[in-house]
């Protein structure tokens, strides 16, 4: 892949239809000034983030996996298989709720679809599957079309920021700007509840460096990366702050999603809310591909390196990873059944997506952090190696800031779907060596821990969630 098809990757996978449910998601639990502080936030965070991504993407070029190979490299073979656990995880978590949401979606023009009942269901499995089997047809004329599609997303989100902004009104954007009157906490509190929606919409930063083995030249991953954070940052705050202008608080908290066409519909009827369906279906058909890519590739690059079981390494004759994705399909599937018991199935799964994903953020940057200080890099000298060192510091902070933000309900079911993986690492490396130990004491160790862990935060969630 050149450059063009990589930054398609990177902005397929993060514009999706969950940049048109900002309105309301974010106003959910906040007011205009603290989801003003959290863009903040996320944007020099997510600039120190992708800049790790970059750096490494061209100091350690020869880590051809990408998340996966940074762990493996930096802190040892367990936790590399982690990080690739939990970043399969995030991607199959996100695909569901692009189900959800293309159901919850449909529903406007059939109310049978509402995005948690068994219609939805049988709605959703049909797509898992179709994109399924697009990208058995073969991973680079899917993401041709991805970059495509990705040019249709961005002009869609352009002209709905445009209809908003004709309809801005200065003194409804003045109103309660920190929440006071709706009682929604302190500002801090406030930040926190929009921070895994802010990390859900920038998933897909790191996207051109997972299929960074298929670039035709690494050193492009970097630039791609660059290229989808710039696009998207501005899209993304004009979306959460323009709608203010229109609506109170109050009223952007009780919009149905995908939220912005409900907005649209009050402003200018009912083609408002028919142009922001269609682009939301085009748009997380668009992301979703991108995803799909994502979670066959991550699993079958682990494989090869005997870190995932050996069938994932396979290929078929179009040179997709068959079996990882049937396996992922699969595991899809499964988790469509959520939709029938979660009272928030959209923001469940995107909450889940991004707790599952924040510890491979965690570990790249860390990776940073060690080789900079360690001076492991092809650059030694002066200012080069001291930013570096910084960026691989700020943006561990800011991996750190987002699972504290998650609160300990997550952090629950995030520790929880991390020890699931364990048996199917042990079984790897059993096929790797029967006569060696799969895990080493430290290892051991950081298991112990990690019963520990669950056991603290079930203690703290009958007082905190």
């Amino acid at each position: 892949m050149g450059l063009l098809l990589l930054s398609g990757i990177v902005v397929g996978s993060m514009i999706g239809g969950g940049a048109f449910n900002l309105p309301q998601n974010m106003a959910a639990g906040a007011g205009l000034g603290a989801i003003t502080v959290a863009w903040g936030i996320t944007l020099v965070g997510m600039f120190f983030l992708s800049n790790s991504f970059r750096t490494l993407a061209d100091q350690r070029a020869d880590l051809k996996s990408g998340i996966y190979s940074y762990a493996r490299e930096g802190f040892g073979r367990f936790a590399g298989f982690e990080m690739a656990w939990g970043y399969w995880l995030s991607s199959a978590f996100g695909n569901v709720a692009f189900a959800v949401l293309i159901m919850q979606t449909l529903g406007y023009f059939f109310p049978v679809f509402d995005g948690k009942n068994w219609q939805s269901i049988l709605g959703g499995s049909v797509l898992i599957w179709a994109m399924h089997f697009m990208v058995l047809s073969g991973v680079k004329r899917t993401a041709m079309l991805n970059t495509l599609a990705s040019v249709v997303n961005i002009v869609t989100l352009s002209v709905g920021v445009v209809i908003m902004a004709l309809f801005f009104q200065k003194m409804q954007f003045s109103y309660d700007v920190w929440g006071q009157q709706q009682h929604l906490g302190s500002t801090l509190a406030q930040v926190k509840s929009t921070m895994l929606v802010t990390l859900w919409v920038f998933i897909g930063i790191e996207g051109a460096v997972v299929v960074s083995d298929r670039a035709r030249d690494p050193h492009q991953v970097g630039t791609a990366t660059f290229v989808g954070l710039a696009v998207c940052t501005t899209l993304y705050f004009l979306l959460s702050a323009l709608p203010f202008g229109v609506l109170h608080q109050t009223g952007l908290a009780k919009l149905q999603n995908p939220s912005a066409a409900y907005m649209l519909e009050n402003l200018v009827g009912h083609w408002g809310a028919v142009f922001v369906v269609v682009s939301v279906l085009f748009s997380v058909l668009s992301c979703w591909l991108a995803w799909t890519i994502l979670v066959a590739e991550l699993p079958f690059a682990a494989a090869k390196e005997n870190v995932f079981p050996r069938f994932l390494s396979r290929e078929n004759q179009n040179q997709a990873a068959a079996p990882s994705l049937w396996m992922s399909s699969i595991v899809m599937q499964a988790m469509m059944f959520v939709v029938l018991f979660a009272n928030d199935a959209w923001i469940w799964l995107i909450s889940v997506a991004g707790v599952t994903i924040l510890p491979p953020y965690l570990a790249s940057a860390a990776f940073l952090w060690k080789c900079a200080a360690q001076k492991t890099f092809k650059i030694h000298e002066g200012e080069r190696r001291r930013a570096s060192l910084w960026t691989g510091i700020l943006a561990t902070l800011y991996a750190a800031w987002l699972l504290y933000a998650a609160g300990p309900k997550y952090l629950l079911l995030s520790t929880i779907f991390f020890v699931i993986g364990i048996p199917v690492f042990w079984y790897a490396q059993r096929e790797r060596d029967r006569s060696a130990p799969a895990f080493t004491r430290m290892e051991g160790w950081l298991q112990a821990y990690s019963a520990s862990w669950q056991s603290s935060l079930l203690c703290c969630l009958p007082r905190r969630c």
